[in-house]
C-alpha cells in the first residue's frame, strides 16, 4: 500500500477569487511511513492555675471548622520575644503578657462579649506594674456564609460520592455545572422534548437554555482562531462547499463550533456528533443547536448514547451525507457497518487522529476503502502543533485540574515518545519531574535518550512511579498486572485518542471498589486498601478533564477545512480509493495564515536564490519526504 500525497484541486492563492475547479493531473504516489486551611499558630500552654481561671471557649459554627485562636500567653522560661528569661534584660516594649478574663477590654465596643472565649491581656513591666494592653479582636465575617451553605442542592440524584461500577462508567458532571440545575442531570437528553427559538427540534443536547453562555465561549474562541476567520472571510463569497453535506464526529468544543460555523459560511450543510463521551461542552452544543446545526451530543453520554447520537446524524430522512469529517474513525466504522450504500454518494473522508488514520490504512490494505481519504493527522501542521505543542500545555492543565498535585520531584513514566509523548515529557521535565520513557521504535527511543530521558521498560519502574501517562495509540499498554503492582495513590491517565491503552475493563471486577472523587476522577481500591487514581476512565485526558489551547486548534481546524474543500472540489479521478497526505503547499498555507498573529515577517527568496535551490519563490519549500 502506498501513501499518496494529494495535489490541490483548489489554488490557494485564489481563495479570494473564483475557486479553480479545473481538472489537473494528480501527484505521483509518494511512499511514506503511516503514521480554607487554617495555619495553626505555634503557642505555649497556659500555666495550670491560669488554665483553670480562664473561661472555656464556646463551640464555633464558622466555616473555619474550629474555634478562635487563643491569645498568646506567658510561656514558662521564655520571654514574649522567645528568648530565655535572664538571658538578656527584657525591654519594656517586650514585656510579658498575661490574661485577665474579667478585664473590660475583653468586651466589644457595644459592650457585648466577643464570643471568642479568649481573655483580655495586660502588660507586666519589669518592676511588676500591671498596665492595660489595648487589644482588638478581629473576626472575619462572611456576610453570605449561611446562604452559601444553604444553596447546596438537597437532591444529588445519581451523583453519589460512592459509585457503583456501572454508574462510574456513564455518569459525569456537566462542564457547565454553573448553568445547569440538578433537575437537568436526572433526565437523559434523549427523553427531553426541546426546541430552539426557530421551532426546530432536530438536535439532542443537555439543555438548549444554555445557548447564550455557549455563544459567548464561541465568540472568545473566534478571537484566537485567526486562520479560520480569514478563510471564512476570503472564501465565503465563492462558497466552495456549496452543496456539501458534511457529517462530522469530533470533540464538540468552542473551537469545533468555529469550524462548523465556518463550514456553514462556506456553503456546507452539517450534522454533528461527539467523538468522546466526556469532552462535549454542553453550553457550546446548545449554542450550535440554537443556531440551527443538528447536534447530537452531551457530556457524560453512555456507550449506548454515543452510538445513538452518531446514528441520528447519519440516519435522517431526506438527507444523505456526501463528505465525512471524522476524529477516531467511529463515524466511518458506523456507516460501513450500518449504511454501506451511503458510500456510493460520499466523495471523501477527512480523518485527523492517529487511531482513525490507522483504521483507514487497514481498510485500504484490505481493499475495503470505498472512497478517497485525506490523512490530516500526518500533515506537518497537525503533528507538530496539535500533537506536540498542544499536549505540552494541556497535559499539565488536565493533571492540575483533576488532582491539584505538584509536579516537582514526582516520578513519571510516559509510554510513547511520538509527538504527543514529546510534548508531555518536555512539560513535565520543565516542572521538575523525573521522567522515564517507554518506546518500541528505536528512532524515537534514541530521541528520548538524546533529550535527556531514561528509556525503560514499564515493568522496571511501575512500582516506584507517581504518574503513568499513555500516548501510544495502541491497546493494553497498561495491563491489569501493571495496575496491581502500582504504588498507592499512583495517578493513571491517557493522552491518546482511544480508551484502549489502559485496560480499564479489567478493573471492573467484584473485588475492586470504585469511588467517584470528583468529575472525571475515580479511586479504584484494592482489598488491601491500596488505591490508584484513574482519570477520565482512561479516555483522552486533556479534552475530557480540561481544555486545550484555542490557537493550536485553529491550525488543525483550518487544515481540516482545506482538506474538505480539496476533496469536495477535486475532479473525478484525481483521487483513487486510497489514503492521501495533505499537499505540502496547503500545510505551508495554513502556517502562513497564523503568522500575522505574532507580527512575524517571512524572508523572501531572490530569483537567484530560488534558482540556486531549484524552488518556486512561493513554495512549497520542502519536498514531501522532508521530516520536520
Amino acid at each position: 500500500m502506498s501513501v499518496q500525497v494529494a495535489a490541490p484541486a483548489v489554488e490557494l492563492k485564489e481563495l479570494s477569487g473564483p475557486m479553480d475547479k479545473a481538472a489537473g493531473p494528480p501527484c505521483e504516489p509518494v511512499t511514506a511511513h503511516p503514521p480554607g486551611h487554617a495555619v495553626a499558630a505555634a503557642q505555649c500552654s497556659l500555666p495550670a492555675t491560669e488554665r483553670e481561671a480562664a473561661p472555656a471557649a464556646p463551640s464555633s459554627s464558622s466555616c473555619s471548622g474550629g474555634g478562635e485562636r487563643p491569645p498568646l500567653s506567658g510561656c514558662p522560661g521564655l520571654s514574649a520575644a522567645g528568648l530565655p528569661l535572664g538571658a538578656a534584660k527584657v525591654p519594656q516594649a517586650s514585656a510579658m503578657k498575661r490574661s485577665d478574663p474579667h478585664h473590660p477590654q475583653h468586651r466589644h465596643r457595644d459592650g457585648s462579649d466577643n464570643g471568642s472565649g479568649s481573655a483580655a491581656e495586660a502588660l507586666v513591666s519589669p518592676d511588676g506594674t500591671v498596665t492595660e494592653a489595648p487589644r482588638t479582636v478581629k473576626k472575619i465575617q462572611f456576610a453570605d456564609q449561611k446562604q452559601e451553605f444553604n444553596k447546596r442542592p438537597t437532591k444529588i440524584g445519581r451523583r453519589s460520592l460512592s459509585r457503583s461500577i456501572s454508574q462510574s462508567s456513564t455518569d459525569s458532571y456537566s462542564s457547565a455545572a454553573s448553568y445547569t440545575d440538578s433537575s437537568d442531570d436526572e433526565t437523559s437528553p434523549r427523553d427531553k422534548q426541546q426546541k430552539n427559538s426557530k421551532g426546530s427540534s432536530d438536535f439532542c443536547v443537555k439543555n438548549i437554555k444554555q445557548a447564550e453562555f455557549g455563544r459567548r465561549e464561541i465568540e472568545i474562541a473566534e478571537q484566537e482562531m485567526p486562520a479560520l476567520m480569514a478563510l471564512r472571510k476570503r472564501a465565503q463569497g465563492e462558497k466552495p462547499l456549496a452543496g456539501a453535506k458534511i457529517v462530522g464526529c469530533t470533540h464538540i468544543t468552542a473551537q469545533t463550533a468555529v469550524l462548523m460555523e465556518t463550514l456553514g459560511a462556506l456553503g456546507a450543510q452539517c450534522r454533528w456528533a461527539a467523538c468522546n463521551i466526556y469532552s462535549t461542552l454542553n453550553e457550546v452544543a446548545a449554542a450550535l443547536a440554537e443556531s440551527g446545526f443538528p447536534v447530537f451530543a452531551w457530556k457524560g453520554e453512555s456507550e449506548d448514547d454515543f452510538w445513538w447520537c452518531i446514528d441520528r446524524c447519519v440516519n435522517v430522512e431526506g438527507w444523505q451525507p456526501n463528505m465525512i469529517l471524522d476524529d477516531g474513525g467511529d463515524l466511518t466504522h458506523w456507516i460501513y457497518k450500518k449504511y454501506p450504500n451511503m458510500f456510493k454518494k460520499i466523495k471523501g473522508i477527512v480523518e485527523e487522529s492517529v487511531t482513525g488514520v490507522h483504521r483507514l490504512y487497514q481498510l485500504s490494505k484490505a481493499g475495503k476503502l470505498c472512497v478517497p481519504a485525506m490523512n490530516v493527522n500526518d500533515s506537518v501542521t497537525k503533528q507538530k502543533f496539535d500533537n506536540l505543542y498542544c499536549c505540552r500545555e494541556s497535559i499539565l492543565d488536565g493533571l492540575k485540574r483533576t488532582t491539584d498535585m505538584m509536579f516537582g520531584g514526582k516520578q513519571v513514566v510516559v509510554c510513547g515518545y511520538g509527538e504527543v509523548g514529546k510534548g508531555c515529557c518536555a512539560a513535565l521535565k520543565a516542572m521538575g519531574s523525573i521522567v522515564y520513557v517507554t518506546e518500541i521504535d528505536p528512532i524515537c527511543a534514541l530521541q528520548a535518550c538524546m533529550d535527556g530521558f531514561r528509556l525503560v521498560k514499564l515493568n522496571e519502574v511501575i512500582r516506584q512511579v507517581d504518574i503513568v501517562i499513555t500516548c501510544t495509540g495502541n491497546k493494553n499498554v497498561v495491563t491489569r498486572e501493571h495496575l496491581d503492582r502500582m504504588k498507592n495513590s499512583c495517578i493513571v491517565c491517557n493522552m491518546g485518542h482511544s480508551n484502549t491503552e489502559i485496560d480499564v475493563a479489567s478493573l471492573r471486577t467484584p473485588e475492586l471498589t470504585w469511588e467517584r472523587v470528583r468529575s472525571q476522577v475515580d479511586h479504584v481500591i484494592w482489598p488491601d486498601g491500596k488505591r490508584i487514581v484513574l482519570l477520565a476512565e482512561g479516555r483522552l485526558l486533556n479534552l475530557s478533564c480540561s481544555t486545550v489551547p484555542t490557537f493550536v486548534l485553529s491550525i488543525t481546524a483550518t487544515t481540516q477545512a482545506l482538506a474538505l474543500i480539496e476533496l469536495y472540489n477535486a475532479p473525478e479521478g484525481r483521487y483513487k480509493q486510497d489514503v492521501y497526505l495533505l499537499p505540502k503547499k496547503m500545510d505551508e498555507y495554513v502556517a502562513s495564515l497564523h503568522l500575522p498573529t505574532f507580527d512575524a515577517h517571512l524572508t523572501e527568496l531572490t530569483d537567484e536564490q530560488a534558482k540556486y535551490l531549484g524552488l518556486n519563490k512561493n513554495g512549497p519549500f520542502k519536498p514531501n519526504y522532508y521530516r520536520y
